[in-house]
């Protein structure tokens, strides 16, 4: 029988088409061959790429030169541009403005073949340090009220360029999905005086059957309402609401919990395409103690269509408790 399940932080409706259900195998994609051995992201190809904004270097050097281990690139063809005003108007019923904001490309490796999940725990604490960074530097422009940091891993989930990178868009307003997780925070919070995502980390530990793994300070989990199949979270056991203003030594455990669900997907899946995103509060947001920042990966294993468009339910023929179990035992 199938199932209908409410998303207790959004309100949103997911389809858990158990008559459809799907094996992992019936997912396998196989990892997409390279085409090339180099390219603009590649170390030596600087000059191909605009100056670079931040780079750690294993030796010093100066900037825009080989020698790199993740460096951050303004984006080559943006989707907005960071010169000049606002403008906000209006004509009519319509509003519109400048289309104000940042977009920068984090190269997550100089070696044109390593996958995120191919790196070593340095080497993926560097890339979230390297997020940390820009977004402090971008908050101090207060034309900026939200910072989207994504990746897009493979053709099929998006991804132009075959080197493993990701990006980051500064946004002048605040994203209307972005809105609607913090009205469904705030709501829950002036009801019930606790944080949601507080209560779902507390839950799903007691219930063990979403749990995926768990360290000192993040668990990971297959959400009750995934709109995805195997769609994972991976959320913060400490109560936060940015991403950028964690510890030190919680990067270090975010970049294992990271690893470790990239490698248990890629196991399990055949090493998929997916999406994650970082999901944080808005910029000059004040802290009220209801939202708490997370990150959510999201295989791309499924197509939205008409059903999904003209309604917004998500059709997901696997059970998050059926996708936790073998992503689990992945890392047995």
């Amino acid at each position: 029988m199938p199932e209908l399940r409410k998303d207790p932080i959004m309100g949103r409706w997911v389809i858990i088409s158990t008559e459809r259900a799907r094996r992992p195998s019936d997912f396998s994609h196989g990892r997409e061959g390279r085409k090339k051995t180099e390219c603009a992201f590649c170390s030596g190809h600087e000059n191909e790429t605009p100056p670079e904004v931040l780079a750690y270097r294993l030796n010093g050097g100066p900037p825009d030169s080989p020698n790199w281990g993740v460096r951050v690139v303004p984006n080559k063809f943006p989707a907005l541009r960071i010169e000049g005003d606002l403008g906000r108007r209006g004509e009519g019923i319509f509003d519109l403005m400048n289309g104000i904001g940042a977009h920068e490309v984090i190269i997550e490796s100089p070696a044109h073949g390593a996958d995120l999940a191919e790196l070593n725990e340095r080497q993926v604490e560097d890339v979230l340090w390297a997020y940390h960074d820009r977004i402090h530097d971008l908050k101090r422009d207060r034309r900026f009220r939200y910072i989207l940091i994504f990746k897009n891993h493979g053709a099929e989930a998006g991804a132009s360029l075959e080197h493993s990178h990701s990006q980051l868009i500064a946004l002048p307003i605040v994203p209307l999905n972005v809105a609607e997780e913090l009205n469904g925070a705030r709501d829950y919070f002036r009801h019930k005086e606790r944080c949601v995502f507080c209560d779902l980390i507390r839950q799903e530990r007691e219930d063990q059957v979403r749990l995926v793994a768990e360290n000192e300070e993040f668990i990971t989990i297959c959400p009750f309402a995934p709109r995805f199949p195997f769609e994972t979270w991976i959320l913060p056991k400490v109560h936060g609401e940015a991403f950028e203003l964690v510890t030190k030594h919680a990067y270090h455990n975010l970049a294992r919990a990271l690893r470790d669900t990239l490698q248990r997907l890629n196991k399990v899946l055949d090493s998929p395409p997916y999406n994650y995103i970082i999901h944080s509060s808005p910029t000059h947001e004040p802290e009220d103690g209801y939202y708490h920042w997370h990150m959510e990966v999201m295989p791309k294993l499924t197509k939205v269509a008409g059903f999904e468009w003209g309604t917004g339910f998500y059709i997901n023929p696997v059970p998050p408790e059926d996708a936790a179990q073998h992503l689990r035992e992945a890392g047995c």
